[in-house]
């Protein structure tokens, strides 16, 4: 699905960092890129990257990073505790993309990462927070009181990690995105293990949620429209995922959706007749039923996919 990098990230335009390379005229003004070329190199080449950065760069000028390739990430984890302990250096560090690897380098499902908390505890002026991948991804419950956006992108999202996302007191949260993805990659997140982010308690600001990318998106659809959460929301992103018709009739029998701005539901397997339902019944929300797909059929089977998996 990724064929390209950011060009741009948290606002700011990605420039790769260079050891001894000419700094910008103003080096905050841009996300610094944190990338090896090798996608075999030794643990010590993306090491010298980052203490590159660190001696290289202003400590007040680090704003945003975007890590990318760290040599083998297909097996072998990030080594998040080498930016945690360059973190503690940069005060104004405010954003963080964790694994910008396009298919080439990587498929998404075999992204591996590890324990992320530290990046939290250690940058509590931290503001957004993106990871693509979950391959031994973990996380630990944590109170932050900067983070305003959370996003997992992957093929597979483990429920352990959604259960920990909702055992967070994250009271500036207003986006999260989590991207749930297929079984066979390790997406066993169950609509259980959502109830503590669709309860809403310890996410008042909360006011984009994305729960896509959903094998089993119909049951999260309906989950989704009993939740309080939904009442504050103004952006909800079900797309992506196995939505049919029986998700969408829960979601027009559930809560009131008319108050949303957006209902994202691009890449889904309704009817026209489901979708046009859909439409007439929220006038004023711009709702997106792009992409629409049709179920593979072999030996009399259908077969539905996430647009994400491997």
């Amino acid at each position: 699905m990724f064929s390209s990098h950011l060009s741009s990230f948290a606002g700011l335009p990605v420039l790769p960092f260079t050891p001894g390379m000419k700094l910008p005229d103003d080096p905050s003004a841009v996300a610094w890129r944190l990338e090896v070329e090798d996608f075999e190199a030794e643990p010590e080449e993306f090491a010298a990257l980052v203490t590159g950065l660190r001696d290289e760069v202003p400590a007040d000028a680090v704003r945003a990073l975007v890590i990318g390739e760290w040599g083998s990430a297909y097996e072998r984890a990030l080594p998040v505790e080498l930016l945690v302990e360059a973190a503690r250096h940069w005060p104004a560090l405010r954003a963080v993309f964790l694994a910008d690897l396009v298919s080439e380098q990587c498929e998404i499902s075999w992204l591996t990462h590890g324990d992320i908390t530290g990046l939290l505890t250690a940058c509590p002026s931290l503001e957004v927070l993106w990871v693509r991948g979950a391959t031994e991804l973990h996380l630990t419950p944590v109170r932050h009181t900067g983070l305003r956006e959370l996003a997992f992108q992957t093929g597979g999202l483990p429920g352990a990690v959604v259960r920990a996302v909702g055992d967070c007191d994250l009271p500036a949260l207003e986006r999260l995105e989590l991207w749930l993805g297929r079984s066979d990659y390790g997406g066993d997140t169950t609509t259980d293990d959502l109830a503590e982010i669709l309860a809403g308690t310890r996410l008042p600001a909360l006011r984009h949620l994305a729960v896509s990318n959903a094998e089993d998106a119909d049951r999260v659809a309906a989950a989704v429209a009993a939740a309080p959460v939904l009442d504050r929301l103004e952006v909800l992103d079900l797309s992506k995922g196995v939505l049919t018709d029986a998700g969408a009739e829960a979601l027009l029998t559930g809560r009131p959706l008319t108050h949303l701005r957006r209902l994202d539901l691009h890449h889904h397997f309704l009817s026209e007749e489901a979708a046009a339902r859909v439409v007439a019944a929220l006038p004023g929300v711009e709702v997106d039923l792009s992409e629409p797909q049709k179920a593979d059929v072999y030996n009399g089977r259908e077969y539905r996919f996430t647009a994400v998996g491997e």
